[in-house]
């Protein structure tokens, strides 16, 4: 076991187990979201590594066996030792025979009652087998006592020795039965011995069968051999993958960690610049919608006057007319009095000239737009947008001791792994599997030529059989052929009496070698029964590994039996069964051995990879951001002045009121017409015709006036534009010192929170960012442990032997054992019915020294 025990230690170096996870959980926490929330949050998501496939090994050995057409006779056998022998496999019956005959067995132990009732339990659950072994020995023993009996009885002319047959009358029905029925029986021994042949050939095929199991199991622990260095080789250079992605990020360590922060400030300052950069819009806006309401007042301003002009001559000009003494007439006053009233309609209804300029605030707005606040804002930006610069230049000296630390780590992992002698132990494993397999094969002669012995023993008994057999035949078929009804039994022929004396020599040589062949299938039967049911179906179903893995089977103060025989420490948790099925999964050998318990790799890896000093190198990570200008002394003063420009002060509610009335107070059309049904309820006159003069005149400046007015683009835009910029600077005016005072007090609140507070976001997010660093050594370390769980050394070469084992012992051995002994015992068996037809029908055929004689002449020997 020398080799094995170098194997293990070949492997020791690159587990992973519990210490390593709680060493992860110590070094990496959940980092939080911001320092004024104390919100915890999720770990940022580390990207997946990718670390290839581990060179797998490719196994030559198939450790499955198909019997073919022979495999119903096996399966005949076992349904055969299955009714000898159908109770279950008796466990805990060989595990207390075990126990307490642990100082070798003596005689007068057996007398202690537990001892005693062990062995009545033994013989119960033998009874089967005890009991057709008690029929074979006695038939073994009787055979020749009674064939010996019958040759004397038979020289005594007794037990059909007397050369005399009786007169039968269904004579030819019993002659009938005889045949049939030995006939049957040789067709029986003639099966059994095709059975036992089948089975004594397939033993010689399948021992040259075993060597391709042989060749096939040896190139496979050569190529586990010679695979495992390659193995822990590329185990051993794939934390260059690790540390490489750890170098990046480090290298990296700017837009990732500054990055982080970055992103942690932002949500704070961002919101505060860009509520100063939307004022600076805001002031631009103000600007245009002042400098619009300026112009467009002077537009209104202008057509308003030159109506207003026009409508007050007309209105004088009808006043006048109305003063003419015509109207005091009584039948023409109360029109003229109705006219009057109506003249104060004639004016103009918005009257923009009245409203004040804003100039004023216009020229204020100005000022203050000779400061340029958006590229003051974008200064903010760049100075914050610059923190992952700040970040890479103030942790340069941090960068450069991890990277120092990793190239020592990887140091540390190649020198651990060159301590242990890998290829030259595995070149002396090699050269040991190579010599073992040479020694194996030096003795396929002696082998091949046992084999043969066996193979002419066994076709020596099946031709003792064939010889009975033989006789039985040859006689059946003269005494059948030579058989005449019409002849006595005095006057029977050559034919039929030679017929007849080979029944009797077979009959001779049943006796002979019967008891020969009983010997024999009794004593394969006892073993090879045995082993079947003891060995091969506890092998097969795995129970047999049950046995040997109880606790304390071996010795008392001896748990278990395999750790104790490979690492002298009993107490490991290790059976027999477990690493069967580990190998039969083709997992690692470190897995199936569970070589964790012998070799603490995690304090190791806790020391190297999951280094207590990388921790503290970046918990002393200090990164100043007290530089970070949000917002200039200059951007704050131009904030304040817009605030102060007047533009508050502006009577909107006046432009408003104005805009949203019309032109002229009455409509002008309607009025003339209403001047001119005036008239016509006047006499006619010249008051009449000036009135009506009146009325075009009003149309005309209607017409020519108003309309053009109102549809004029000028006018209109004027009017529109004017509605819009003092919707426009009422919205915005609202409020605009408190407005102003809150974009101060955020920024002033970013940048507070930047020069006391981002020491903790620093502090989480630094947690964070060698977080994710010490997720990429996890992916390693978790790689490295499934690969030697399932990929390195893969121990299914050590089930193949086991299962390579059982199928030479089992199959290729034992099963044709127990075939061979069940065909040659069914030979023996109806070889019994063969000896007691064959002389019975041998009177039929031998020639009679004397006959009965009838006085009447008729005769009947039918």
């Amino acid at each position: 076991m020398l080799w094995t025990r170098c194997l293990v230690l070949l492997l020791c170096w690159a587990t992973t187990g519990g210490e390593q996870q709680q060493a992860e959980e110590r070094v990496g926490g959940p980092a939080e979201v911001r320092a004024d929330a104390r919100r915890q949050r999720s770990p940022p998501p580390v990207e997946p590594l990718d670390f290839g496939y581990v060179p797998a090994a490719v196994y030559d050995t198939h450790a499955y066996y198909e019997p073919g057409p022979i495999g119903i006779l096996f399966h005949m056998v076992h349904a055969f030792l299955y009714v000898v022998q159908p109770n279950s496999f008796p466990k805990d019956l060989i595990v207390k025979v075990i126990q307490q005959n642990m100082g070798g067995i003596k005689i007068e132990e057996w007398r202690k009652p537990e001892n005693v009732v062990l062995l009545l339990k033994w013989v119960y659950y033998e009874a089967g087998f005890l009991i057709c072994a008690t029929i074979g020995i006695s038939l073994v023993v009787l055979t020749p006592i009674i064939g010996m009996c019958f040759c004397v009885c038979r020289c005594c002319e007794n037990c059909g020795g007397e050369m005399h047959q009786r007169q039968r009358k269904n004579a030819d029905c019993q002659r009938g039965f005889y045949t049939a029925t030995l006939t049957a029986s040789s067709i029986f021994i003639i099966l059994g011995i095709l059975v036992a042949y089948a089975a004594n050939h397939n033993i010689s095929t399948q021992i040259k069968s075993t060597r391709r199991f042989i060749n096939t199991n040896m190139r496979d622990l050569k190529t586990f051999a010679n695979n495992t260095p390659a193995q822990i080789e590329y185990l051993t250079a794939q934390y260059t993958t690790a540390k490489n992605k750890v170098l990046s990020d480090l290298d990296n360590i700017g837009p990732l960690l500054g990055g982080r922060i970055h992103s942690q400030l932002e949500k704070e300052v961002v919101p505060s610049l860009d509520t100063a950069l939307r004022m600076a819009g805001a002031m631009r806006e103000t600007k245009e919608a002042l400098e619009n309401v300026s112009s467009s007042l002077e537009v209104l301003q202008e057509g308003t006057g030159k109506l207003q002009a026009s409508l007050s001559g007309e209105r004088a000009s009808l006043s006048n007319t109305l003063s003419d003494p015509a109207c005091t007439n009584g039948a023409v006053s109360h029109t003229c009095n109705t006219i009057r009233s109506t003249l104060s309609q004639l004016g103009v209804s918005a009257n923009f000239l009245r409203l004040p300029d804003v100039n004023h605030a216009l020229s204020n707005v100005n000022t203050v737009l000779t400061t340029d606040l958006s590229n003051i804002v974008q200064k903010g930006y760049s100075s914050f947008n610059d923190t992952p610069r700040l970040v890479k230049e103030q942790t340069k000296n941090i960068v450069s001791g991890v990277k120092g630390m990793l190239d020592k780590i990887g140091l540390e992992i190649n020198n651990f792994a060159r301590m242990f002698p890998v290829e030259a132990s595995l070149a002396n494993f090699t050269l040991f599997l190579s010599q073992g397999q040479k020694n194996i094969e030096s003795f396929y002669p002696q082998i091949d030529q046992f084999d043969f012995y066996r193979w002419i023993g066994c076709v020596a008994a099946l031709c003792m059989v064939v010889l009975v057999l033989a006789f039985n035949m040859l006689g059946l078929l003269c005494g059948t052929c030579g058989y005449d009804k019409q002849a006595t039994p005095t006057t029977r022929g050559c034919l039929s009496n030679t017929g007849g004396n080979l029944l009797m020599a077979g009959v001779g040589f049943s006796f002979i070698c019967s008891w020969l062949l009983m010997a024999i299938v009794t004593a394969l039967f006892v073993v090879g029964g045995n082993v079947e049911k003891l060995m091969c179906e506890p092998l097969a179903n795995r129970q047999l590994f049950q046995i040997i893995d109880t606790p304390f089977l071996v010795h008392p103060a001896k748990r278990n039996f395999l750790p104790g025989m490979l690492f002298q420490n009993p107490n490991i948790d290790l059976t027999l069964g477990s690493m069967y099925r580990e190998c039969h999964e083709n997992n690692g050998l470190y897995h199936a051995l569970q070589l964790e318990t012998m070799f603490n790799i995690n304090t190791f890896l806790n020391r190297t990879v999951y280094n207590k000093d990388l921790a503290k190198v970046f918990e002393n990570v200090q990164v100043d951001l007290q530089d970070i200008a949000l917002l200039e002394k200059a951007g704050r003063d131009n904030l304040i002045n817009f605030a102060n420009s007047g533009v508050g002060q502006i009577d909107y509610e006046a432009y408003l009121a104005e805009v949203t009335k019309g032109v002229t107070l009455v409509d002008l059309l309607t009025f003339s017409t209403d001047l001119e049904a005036q008239a016509d309820q006047l006499p006619r006159g010249a008051l009449e015709n000036a009135l009506r003069g009146h009325a075009s005149s009003i149309r005309q400046i209607h017409r020519e006036m108003v309309v053009p007015m109102e549809q004029a683009m000028k006018y209109v835009k004027a009017r529109s534009t004017l509605s819009q910029s003092i919707k426009l600077l009422q919205r915005m005016s609202n409020d605009l010192p408190v407005k102003v005072n809150n974009i101060l007090s955020a920024i002033d609140a970013a940048e507070y929170l930047i020069t006391h507070n981002a020491s903790h976001v620093v502090k989480q997010e630094t947690k964070g960012y060698m977080q994710s660093l010490v997720g990429y050594f996890k992916q390693y370390t978790e790689w490295v442990k499934n690969s030697l769980t399932a990929e390195v050394a893969q121990c299914k070469p050590i089930s193949n032997i086991v299962d390579s084992m059982e199928i030479v012992g089992c199959s290729f051995l034992v099963d044709s054992v127990n075939t061979f002994w069940f065909g040659l015992g069914a030979c023996a068996i109806f070889m019994i019915p063969s000896i007691i037809f064959s002389i019975k029908l041998a009177k039929y055929y031998r020639r009679m020294d004397t006959e009965d004689v009838f006085e009447d002449g008729q005769e009947n020997w039918n």
